[in-house]
């Protein structure tokens, strides 16, 4: 009985350091039971990222189909340079 009285009267006086300490102790111990998962759960989070940013990219570029595009604007260009300007005097 003595013994846990003096006990619970250590918990209660514990210094600042002494807390901080015990709080590290917990991190500590909590990072080491669940950072396996976490780690995994996080690599899983960036490969889907990853994959629908890819996948975006990839659809952009086969549905827009962006070299005919060019090539169309390319051709409109040459048209326009060899009519020539449009003025009031040859319009």
């Amino acid at each position: 009985m003595a013994e846990q009285g003096a006990q619970e009267q250590s918990k209660m006086t514990l210094t600042a350091a002494q807390k901080q300490l015990l709080t590290r102790r917990k991190e500590l111990d909590f990072w080491q039971k669940h950072g396996a998962r976490i780690r995994r759960r996080n690599v899983l989070t960036g490969l889907t990222i990853g994959a629908f940013v890819i996948s975006m990219f990839s659809y952009t570029i086969f549905s827009v189909k962006q070299e005919k595009i060019m090539d169309e604007i390319d051709d409109e260009a040459r048209i326009h340079i060899m009519r020539g300007p449009r003025t009031g005097a040859n319009s």
